[in-house]
């Protein structure tokens, strides 16, 4: 079990500076108070009053979504959420979610028997079960990178897809480049869609071509690349965005095997920014989404919903992170 010395020894500060900090002492700054309590998240702290009965409690529900590791994208979440719920005195179970248990159980009766009293629901396709019953549902719950309409106590999550999306296209326009395609993900994700629209809204409001062949679907997993890049080669494009970074690094992993200088002859650009794109060869431009914050932002919209402040979204601005994935474009490019 994590001590107040584990902690302590991690921040290289006292145990009674620690002390203070978890209950709210007013003789040590905001800023250290806050980072005692991030630190004591992290390794999983936990008082007598955080195993109250008396705690409120909440779920993220994982799916299609790796969370187990720093490297992954829903790690950061989790910790983010987490970090902010302990201070609130919110009890967060992480719950993996799978199609079945939801054609087992109605979302609203699975809450109700747990105790839950507000659920945040990450990496949830158009398809799933749940996702026709949060119209209706009667429990206050915050959707990460979806958007249900009209229910006061369902609210969405994310980073501003157009904004990103555009500040890429800006930035290769800025390197030469015109003819720039998109590798999306599943056609069964409200943030595919959402990218894919950003996309063409960008690409006509400056001008560029593109059409149904540049902005195919796909996975997001570093093996979908391979079914794309000859054909987006063989079409002239001399840049390509990918829904996330996953992807962009089997596009450059395929370039590899085929000889195609990154970004030489092509510039690859992806999304998120997980640890992975910067150890990439070349390290990857991306646009990259705050994933802690995300997680915190996720926490404050459902808490918001559970003290009934009708929210509708929460949109966290991104950042273009460049790096060496990108440059001008080749000389013989039209």
């Amino acid at each position: 079990m994590v001590t107040i010395k584990d902690i302590a020894n991690r921040l290289g500060i006292s145990t009674s500076t620690v002390s203070k900090g978890l209950n709210g002492a007013s003789d040590i700054s905001e800023s250290l108070r806050q980072t005692v309590l991030d630190t004591a998240v992290e390794l999983g702290y936990t008082t007598k009053q955080m195993r109250g009965k008396d705690r409120r409690k909440v779920c993220i529900f994982m799916e299609n979504m790796n969370f187990e590791t720093p490297e992954q994208f829903g790690y950061d979440i989790i910790l983010g959420f987490r970090q902010s719920a302990f201070r609130e005195n919110y009890d967060v179970t992480i719950f993996p979610i799978t199609p079945d248990i939801q054609a087992a159980e109605k979302y609203d009766i699975f809450m109700l028997k747990h105790g839950f009293v507000g659920g945040f629901m990450v990496g949830f396709a158009l398809m799933d079960d749940w996702m026709s019953q949060f119209s209706a549902t009667s429990i206050p719950t915050a959707l990460f990178d979806n958007y249900i309409r009209k229910n006061p106590l369902v609210a969405s999550v994310g980073s501003d897809t157009s904004e990103g999306i555009d500040d890429a296209i800006v930035h290769l326009m800025g390197l030469g480049h015109r003819h720039i395609a998109l590798i999306n993900g599943s056609w069964r994700s409200c943030i595919t869609e959402q990218r894919r629209q950003a996309y063409i809204d960008s690409m006509t409001a400056h001008n560029l071509p593109f059409d149904e062949r540049t902005m195919p679907y796909g996975y997001y997993v570093a093996d979908s690349a391979k079914d794309h890049i000859d054909r987006l080669l063989s079409m002239g494009i001399t840049a390509i965005l990918c829904g996330n970074d996953l992807l962009a690094s089997g596009v450059i992993g395929e370039c590899l095997k085929r000889g195609v200088k990154v970004p030489g002859e092509l510039s690859v650009i992806g999304f998120d920014d997980i640890p992975l794109a910067a150890r990439l060869d070349p390290p990857l431009t991306t646009v990259r989404q705050d994933r802690t914050e995300l997680g915190r932002s996720g926490f404050y919209t459902l808490h918001s919903l559970i003290n009934r402040i009708p929210i509708s979204r929460t949109m966290l601005r991104p950042q273009l992170i460049v790096r060496k994935s990108t440059g001008p474009v080749r000389e013989d490019a039209d």
